[in-house]
């Protein structure tokens, strides 16, 4: 019975085939027009879901545009409907400014020079020749250009300047450093699953910078346009920028153990403005020989630390202050300038707690397996099993959107966020 219905399934496939290759009927663009339509990736709950060229490397929301970037294109949306706006054969694209003043620079990889465009209309609104990496902020565009000799600078403009604000000569360091944002030595943010790295878009620029150059550090001054001090940390340090200050963490092997210092200045003076010893700011993944390979955890002005009995604290980087002191067991997942999100150590509840009130501001039930991740806009919370995305107000955790959903959280804006499966983008408005 098999071997028959095996010839019957031949048979049938031969005659369309003889069919489609005759142009009397031709099933094929039917079938494949079924297979890739795309079901619902968040219920009912997207305003638009759209589909797009590929897996994205970054999606953001710049004022009422959508850009994806891809590896080598990138394509610009409108965020009310989800309509394609334009694209750019770019390598690779960053977004600056907030709201109406927000722009995209994008550029190509092993070239110099980048373009500054208007997110709305794809219109080159400033073309830089010469610069070989750029960083994008929420007020600022820098880029790092050498001449002849290796001698660099480095340029800070307005998003939509047309005229540098400052202009700063930095030394020979530009083959280390290229494209969009590459990595200074600063405070990391922390990940959370199922929601890009980049959820939160552009941050305000540093007090400071970093800028390596052969084994030291060029720190830099944003708000003067100088060279405030070169540092040279040895074997056994690292050193990171925070809240304006320069925090040389030092590591020293002793009994089979690591143990750590942290001391924070205020250049050019070299007096320490705050030190701690037996903080460990987790910057080595092995305990035993201090090898320093990872900058701090944290938000611009607050690090991440462990104490010498193994809870978790948070500081505040510009005068060292104790922000929060975990109980045992509890993990910060999510931290910025203002806030973190804790988790209990039973993991079985988020809590919201504010810097500036010194108390939990909100609280919620969740999962074992539950991440977080804070955005200028709202608190983002992932579970699984079902999989579920919930976006919270930072101030009382009110429920803005709670979407069952498997799809990545990619961008958050004021008034919605952007998730993505597949080749599928969907906008999820809050209520």
């Amino acid at each position: 019975m098999a071997g028959r219905w095996k010839t019957y399934a031949l048979v049938a496939i031969i005659i369309l085939v003889v069919l489609a290759t005759t142009h009397v009927w031709n099933p094929w663009p039917n079938v494949w027009s079924w297979v890739n339509t795309s079901k619902p990736i968040a219920g009912d709950a997207a305003r638009w879901q759209q589909r797009i060229g590929g897996s994205p490397q970054s999606v953001t929301v710049a004022g009422d545009a959508v850009i994806v970037e891809y590896r080598t294109s990138v394509d610009a949306y409108d965020l009310t409907a989800g309509l394609k706006l334009w694209n750019n054969n770019a390598d690779w694209a960053a977004v600056a400014g907030q709201g109406t003043s927000a722009v995209v620079v994008t550029g190509r990889l092993l070239t110099k020079g980048y373009q500054v465009l208007d997110p709305r209309t794809g219109v080159v609104l400033r073309d830089e020749k010469t610069a070989t990496a750029v960083w994008t902020y929420q007020d600022a565009v820098l880029d790092l250009h050498c001449g002849k000799g290796n001698e660099c600078q480095l340029t800070a403009w307005d998003p939509r300047g047309s005229t540098p604000k400052w202009t700063v000569d930095t030394g020979g360091i530009g083959f280390v450093l290229d494209a969009a944002n590459p990595d200074l030595p600063d405070t990391r943010q922390l990940t959370a699953s199922n929601v890009d790295d980049q959820v939160a878009g552009p941050r305000p620029m540093p007090g400071l910078i970093g800028l390596p150059d052969d084994g030291k550090i060029r720190v830099i001054d944003t708000a003067t346009g100088k060279v405030a001090q070169v540092v040279e940390p040895g074997r056994d340090q690292r050193v990171a920028m925070a809240g304006g200050r320069v925090l040389t963490i030092t590591g020293t092997p002793q009994d089979g153990t690591c143990y750590y210092s942290v001391v924070a200045t205020d250049p050019p003076a070299a007096g320490a403005v705050w030190q701690r010893d037996g903080l460990n700011l987790r910057t080595s993944d092995d305990g035993s020989d201090c090898k320093q390979d990872h900058d701090p955890a944290g938000g611009e002005d607050v690090v991440l630390g462990v104490d010498p009995v193994g809870r978790q604290e948070l500081l505040a980087g510009h005068d060292g202050r104790v922000l929060w002191h975990g109980a045992k067991g509890e993990d910060v997942l999510a931290v910025d300038d203002q806030s973190a999100v804790i988790r209990s150590a039973d993991k079985t509840l988020l809590r919201g707690y504010a810097f500036s009130r010194g108390r939990t501001s909100w609280a919620r039930q969740v999962g074992p397996k539950a991440s977080a991740a804070l955005t200028p806009n709202a608190v983002i919370i992932v579970t699984f099993k079902p999989g579920r995305v919930a976006a919270l107000s930072r101030s009382d955790g009110k429920v803005l959107s709670d979407v069952r959903t498997e799809a990545k959280v990619f961008a958050v804006g004021p008034a919605g966020m952007i998730v993505v499966a597949g080749r599928d983008m969907a906008y999820l408005p809050f209520a």
